[in-house]
């Protein structure tokens, strides 16, 4: 019998995630509360939207889909994320009302990472952050829609944090170190992430993130996880393991591409809901409860 190696990340996170099993636990439960509190806000559920970039408008509809989810977010309650763009497009988001957090790519032009830091804290953003999974293309440094990117450094992304009176979240991280070092540079949250699987072989976000919430223990950094997350199981998962809320990623996409913010809300309900379930038949009454006791692991 022949050996395929598999050094997809996104087919690796997957079959992590689906392996993992629950133990029900019925007597003595309650239908679940997904109220969760994140960075100090309240939210009806421990789910986030991605921080998506470039998006169009589809289906000739007059917004653009980095709106229209948006708007689904501020609707739904929950914490919205966008990603790279230019300010104007920011400013739209931000016209939405919806509470988000703006990640900026680690441009090679830091006058440019400076200058979209301050215009979403002026714009009334909830947070700011760094994506440093986008600093390495195959070449060298990445280049990303015609931006090049460079090199973070520990006092680089220490000087964001102290540059902004908002929250920093730093999306990308993918190990001990790094989430030692974003506490030590003062980040608020971070996101758990391999950026679908932009690095071959990465490890599993779940997998990492019991060793993450351990050495964070104590430091007040809030954790978020994202890859392949597009159920309530999953986000489940995610908080069982380790994190305070988990980010759908392209799970949400055709919802959005066919019928926009209407679309996105049904598929976020019907993540809530069956989190809402899982939760019930697992014995846990609030989010702040789950722990991974009910989890069966591989």
């Amino acid at each position: 019998m022949s050996y395929t190696r598999v050094s997809d990340a996104n087919e690796i996170t997957a079959r992590y995630m689906d392996s993992i099993l629950f133990e029900e636990r019925l007597i003595d439960s309650v239908k679940a509360d997904l109220t969760t509190t994140f960075l100090g806000e309240t939210f009806d559920m421990p789910v986030m939207t991605p921080a998506f970039s470039h998006l169009k408008n589809y289906d000739g509809r007059p917004q653009n889909g980095l709106v229209e989810y948006s708007l689904a977010a501020r609707e739904c309650n929950i914490l919205n994320f966008c990603g790279m763009m230019e300010n104007e497009m920011f400013r739209e988001i931000a016209a939405t009302g919806a509470k988000t957090v703006r990640i900026v790519k680690p441009y090679a032009d830091n006058a440019k990472v400076r200058d979209q830091l301050k215009y979403a804290e002026d714009a009334g953003a909830f947070g700011v952050g760094m994506d440093i999974d986008h600093i390495f293309g195959e070449n060298g440094y990445d280049i990303c829609v015609g931006e090049e990117m460079a090199a973070q450094t520990t006092d680089m992304l220490r000087s964001y944090v102290e540059s902004t009176k908002l929250p920093f979240v730093v999306k990308g991280v993918l190990g001990v170190s790094d989430a030692v070092k974003c506490a030590q540079i003062g980040a608020k949250a971070i996101i758990v992430s391999h950026h679908h699987g932009r690095l071959p072989y990465a490890v599993p976000p779940m997998k990492v993130l019991p060793k993450i919430r351990e050495v964070l223990a104590g430091t007040g950094v809030e954790i978020i996880v994202d890859c392949g997350i597009g159920s309530g199981a999953d986000v489940y998962k995610s908080i069982a393991l380790g994190a305070g809320a988990a980010a759908v990623g392209r799970s949400m996409l055709p919802y959005l591409e066919k019928d926009g913010t209407e679309g996105v809300i049904r598929f976020l309900q019907s993540v809530g809901r069956e989190l809402r379930f899982i939760m019930s038949c697992t014995g846990f009454e609030k989010v702040s409860d789950i722990d991974g006791s009910a989890l069966v692991m591989p």
